[in-house]
């Protein structure tokens, strides 16, 4: 019996990570419940599947083993301070905040365990901040790379939804394409929409749009979990914070599929849902050009150590906050500040042996198949990753040379619409240089890095002894154009606490739940204007548990 002959308790729309999760808690109570994706079966598990897999966990063993001291508390203090929730429409995502801030220093981690997940024992520290205690950051490491990566945070679910499949509790709708919400008396009571063609395209690859009939499902509670903007950068202009970050660039490579693009958030405002804080956004500013792209536009993230010099277009170098890693957004404001779209990294080998990191499960083989073998090799052995080291042969964004002259002589051959001064360059190297001499240094950079060795995991994998730059045995040297990546959509649908859909005037629709980016991780923006990282992922679990357990 095809679904467009069945009524149903629950109809989930999106089969990423909130909809599995949303599904899932939904058989559990008994539900009878269909899932749709407007993609082929292949692409089960939607953008988490390419993710690195890290969450935002609180005083966790893997912490303590370590030495780190969290809190609740503490993690409370960096995720207001991160926040800075100014708006009346805060209200929700504020108490979303506070509820997510309970789950993950409680029963998140064993929840994730008892169904299968597990954790690279050395927790990295993510979005450092770099200004007051009381400001933007994490004042301590809590991004918890799962054993994995996005592929072993989306294989526990998968299994388990199989499983309710195989015993006939659940039903899956691939190549269901939603483009209308059911009403009837004020209810959403279902679902519209098309059926696309099959596709054997390759996970995360652009499929076809050919309509092959079109389908109407009914069902007593509808949950949307359809994620954000980041593949529809006209959306992304659209909504861009002129204000905040100043005009959006002109070029920005894409960190999600072209499926991602806030169609479905479009249709439930149609039928009178609310979005709130739309102007709310997460992109990165250690963007390359995937040289072997899957989807359009493909770009993957560096995850950089604390070492790289960090240069803008015009070849000023950036001060604090704007170091790597430290504060997304204050950098990226920074950056366009100059007219420009782009920045540089300069740095050595051996800092691109220590601390560059390719966002991604498809960029990290090691952790993404479990291997304690294969991690010790790439991580601890010579070199740097063998991803790594293909970007850097390959990729159009890197440069490598043996003096800062030839260095700066090609970065303005690719970009030569800004003309960078070598002599300039030259001076604010040496500068930097010369704070080497000592244990201590009024370079601010010099004494992040210092600070990030007393952690015991940044000392062994993420962060390189201090050296200078310019002296040749630590070449060659490296210069890495940055370019802007479209990611998160940091506002979305409103919804309160039990994951409802509120309208324009902050009334429940009946009938109608959203979860995960779609609702900008919860309430339409729990995250406020900054992330801590590892709250995206962490987001979709929360907020698809609760339309789960509630729709």
């Amino acid at each position: 019996m095809s679904p467009s002959e069945r009524n149903f308790d629950v109809l989930v729309v999106g089969a990423g990570l909130a909809g599995m999760v949303a599904a899932y808690e939904a058989v559990k109570r008994g539900r009878s419940v269909l899932l749709m994706d407007q993609e082929a079966e292949q692409s089960f598990g939607g953008q988490a599947f390419w993710s690195l897999g890290g969450l935002f966990m609180v005083d966790t063993p893997e912490q303590r083993r370590l030495g780190i001291k969290d809190s609740r508390e503490l993690a409370a203090q960096d995720w207001f301070g991160s926040a800075q929730f100014d708006r009346p429409e805060d209200a929700n995502p504020r108490k979303y905040a506070e509820a997510f801030l309970e789950f993950t220093s409680g029963e998140m981690r064993q929840w994730l365990y008892d169904i299968g997940m597990r954790w690279f024992p050395v927790v990295g520290w993510a979005e450092r901040g770099g200004a007051l205690s009381g400001g933007h950051g994490n004042s301590v490491p809590r991004f918890h790379i799962t054993w994995g990566t996005g592929t072993g945070i989306v294989a526990p679910f998968e299994r388990l939804l199989r499983k309710a499949h195989e015993d006939q509790k659940l039903e899956f709708a691939f190549r269901h394409r939603v483009s209308g919400l059911t009403m009837s008396d004020g209810q959403v009571v279902g679902v519209s929409g098309d059926v696309l063609a099959p596709d054997d395209a390759l996970r995360g690859q652009s499929t076809n749009r050919d309509v092959i009939e079109q389908f109407e499902v009914g069902a007593e509670a509808v949950i949307l979990t359809t994620g954000g903007i980041g593949g529809n950068h006209d959306m992304v202009r659209q909504n861009w914070p002129v204000d905040r970050l100043g005009q959006a660039p002109s070029k920005m490579i894409s960190g999600v599929p072209d499926y991602v693009d806030g169609q479905m958030q479009v249709t439930a405002q149609k039928a009178g849902a609310a979005v709130i804080n739309a102007d709310r956004m997460w992109h990165y500013c250690e963007g390359v050009q995937n040289w072997a792209p899957i989807w359009p536009n493909h770009g993957i993230r560096i995850l950089p150590g604390p070492s790289s010099l960090w240069f803008d277009a015009l070849g000023n170098r950036m001060q604090a906050p704007c170091l790597p890693g430290f504060d997304t957004l204050s950098t990226l404001k920074r950056i366009l500040s100059t007219g420009h779209d782009h920045s540089w990294f300069i740095l050595t080998q051996k800092i691109i042996e220590k601390e560059f990191a390719l966002s991604g499960s498809e960029q990290n083989p090691d952790l993404t198949l479990a291997k304690w073998i294969e991690v010790l090799k790439s991580r601890l052995g010579s070199g740097a990753t063998e991803a790594v080291e293909a970007f850097k042969t390959h990729g159009v964004d890197f440069i490598v040379r043996d003096t800062l002259a030839e260095l700066v002589k090609d970065m303005n051959e690719l970009v030569p619409d800004t003309s960078l001064d070598f002599a300039h360059i030259r001076q604010q190297i040496e500068g930097r240089d010369s704070q080497i001499n000592n244990k201590f240094s009024k370079d601010a950079q010099i004494t992040a890095i210092r600070g990030a060795r007393a952690y015991l995991g940044d000392k062994l994998i993420r962060t390189a002894k201090p050296h200078k730059i310019l002296d040749p045995q630590n070449g060659p040297l490296i210069a890495v154009r940055l370019n802007i990546l479209t990611r998160k959509s940091l506002g979305g649908l409103h919804t309160d606490l039990t994951g409802r859909v509120l309208d324009t005037a902050d009334q429940p629709i009946p009938g109608l739940y959203a979860a995960g980016e779609v609702a900008g991780f919860g309430g339409g923006g729990y995250h406020g204007y900054n992330a801590l990282e590892g709250t995206f992922l962490g987001g979709c679990l929360f907020s698809g548990r609760i339309a789960g357990q509630t729709a």
